[in-house]
């Protein structure tokens, strides 16, 4: 198969992803009341200490004026070697403002509280915040000011030290979640990841993760930070990515080679000669030889003759059925698109949702040169989601039900080359038991560890009505309030490396990227509803897969 170019007129694709991110939580106030003269002071707008001129969307499309909204705004997980001379490889920090709204007065006053939870826990000093003021909260303070010598702005830290250590706890390198508190409740919700489609250049490459704006719910909405070593304190500022981005992949498979299908969102052609693509499961870097993708359009490159070597030798690209992180970079920095594939013999690929979001995953059947298919679904799906019980109701408990559609039993735990391990669902930090088995039909209700000590599973019964045959579980992870994807996988393969260490590949049976902003869905945030699943054909990613009602798990 030579390359192809298809041309397709009226198509229009917004680049963004599926991984949730940093998103304000615009149903509820963040600050006291504006008249409470101990919190937020109105006739003295100007902050003391006020270092920067950063501006950052809102992703709501309502902001109400005399609420306080504080958000995370950069992120620096995995720091490079040096900074500015200085060996920085442990430094960590957070950048974090008040977006809109009034200043705030006491960050740590009985009606404030300003906390970050999650992956790093701190408590805010007794000192004002005030709205476009930027401050730092680091796992290092000393070694923070000797890698940014000329930032004048104030720098929290260190934060709390790691459970049963006396170090400071670690941004993990894979991906974590931050909250912003303000007495106690979330104001923001902030997920990364180094997977696709998330920037690598914010992974040990020496970029920071930069809060752009918009619907904060995407990963395509940060970007790497346009200057080595992130913008703390400065005008927010990234790398902007192509317009080009991986659409579809199809697996080897004997006597079929693999096939890439890129898109071009943008209002003109791509000249895509000699961008690079890798394949990080091979640990292999393949160059396309010659290509354009038309505006609105689409490339397919055939995997025996669209690809050379380094040297510009022809060479095959393999695509293994075992999935794993593809990555294709342009000549420019930041011109970078990427793809996590599932473990499937399908193609995986990119489907537009309803709502103008994306999700990825494999698909039904393969589409080269046209819109992709749905997403293929399991037989263990996500049924119920309560991600934001009233908190009015003392009864109400967070949870996630899941359910086999299926008519066999499923057993989540597997054997994959002498190894046993547990199905995973991904967001809630959830792996199941080998003794764990869902039988045709039925249903099983998860709560957060807590309430394991704090109710007990008989507790949990007679809370919402359970009865003894459905199953109950728990996991350590919690829902965030704001949205964010949950997955159902399956082990599928395994993989060692060269120091020991073994990398799991996972089949997905389901995923939601469900969304507090998602029109008619106000009731399940936080207002005493739950989402309830009425569709299996595909993924749980559309709102039309789901319905509002009082919260019925086991039902």
């Amino acid at each position: 198969m030579d390359i192809k170019k298809i041309l397709t007129t009226g198509a229009s694709v917004a680049l963004v992803s599926m991984m949730a991110a940093c998103s304000d939580d615009s149903s509820s106030p963040a600050a006291p009341p504006s008249d409470n003269p101990d919190v937020v002071d109105p006739s003295n707008p100007s902050s003391p200490t006020s270092s920067s001129s950063k501006t950052t969307a809102k992703s709501s499309s309502s902001v109400d004026a005399n609420t306080t909204y504080v958000t995370i705004s950069e992120i620096m997980y995995n720091a490079p070697e040096t900074i500015n001379g200085v060996p920085a490889a442990d430094l960590e920090w957070v950048e974090v403002t008040i977006t809109s709204g009034k200043k705030i007065f006491n960050m740590a006053h009985e009606t404030v509280q300003l906390r970050l939870d999650g992956a790093i826990t701190y408590n805010f000093p007794a000192e004002p915040l005030d709205v476009g003021e930027y401050v730092i909260v680091t796992n290092n303070v000393e070694l923070f000011k000797q890698a940014y010598p000329t930032f004048t702005g104030r720098v929290f830290g260190p934060w709390d030290n790691a459970v049963g250590t006396s170090s400071p706890a670690k941004l993990s390198n894979e991906g974590d979640v931050i909250d912003v508190r303000i007495k106690g409740e979330g104001d923001n919700s902030c997920s990364y990841s180094k997977e696709p489609p998330w920037p690598s250049l914010a992974n040990g490459k020496g970029h920071t993760l930069v809060f752009k704006g918009g619907n904060a719910a995407q990963s395509s909405n940060w970007g790497a930070s346009k200057v080595v070593g992130g913008n703390p304190g400065a005008k927010d500022e990234w790398l902007e990515p192509s317009t080009v981005r991986i659409n579809e992949m199809k697996p080897f498979a004997a006597g079929a080679p693999a096939w890439v299908e890129l898109y071009n969102y943008g209002s003109s052609a791509v000249d895509v000669t000699g961008w690079v693509f890798e394949s990080k499961v091979r640990n292999e870097k393949l160059k396309i030889a010659a290509g354009v993708v038309p505006a609105g359009g689409y490339l397919v490159l055939d995997g025996e003759t669209a690809f050379t070597d380094e040297a510009g030798v022809a060479k095959e690209l393999i695509v293994s059925d075992i999935g794993g992180e593809y990555y294709l970079y342009g000549l420019l920095d930041g011109d970078e698109s990427s793809l996590m594939l599932p473990s499937s013999k399908l193609t995986s690929g990119i489907v537009d949702l309803k709502d103008g979001s994306i999700a990825q995953g494999a698909l039904v059947t393969a589409t080269p040169g046209a819109a992709n298919s749905a997403l293929y679904i399991g037989s263990v799906v996500i049924n119920e989601i309560n991600y934001h019980p009233a908190e009015t109701d003392a009864k109400q408990i967070e949870f996630l039900e899941i359910k086999n559609v299926g008519a066999t039993d499923v057993k989540l735990y597997e054997t994959v080359s002498g190894t046993g391990k547990g199905w995973k669902i991904e967001g809630i930090n959830k792996e199941f038991a080998p003794t764990d088995v869902l039988p045709a039909g039925g249903i099983m209700v998860l709560f957060p560890a807590e309430t394991k000590t704090t109710l007990g599973e008989a507790g949990l019964r007679a809370n919402y009505g359970i009865d003894a045959n459905v199953q109950i579980g728990f996991y350590d992870g919690k829902l965030s309030n704001r949205g964010e994807n949950i997955a159902i996988k399956k082990p599928f393969s395994k993989a060692t490396d060269s120091n020991g260490n073994v990398q799991w590949y996972y089949e997905w049976s389901d995923a939601s990227l469900y969304s507090d902003s998602w029109e008619g869905f106000k009731r399940t945030d936080g207002n005493g509803a739950s989402m309830q699943r009425v569709d299996y054909t595909t993924m749980g990613h559309e709102p039309t897969a789901w319905v509002v009602g009082d919260p019925n798990p086991g039902k």
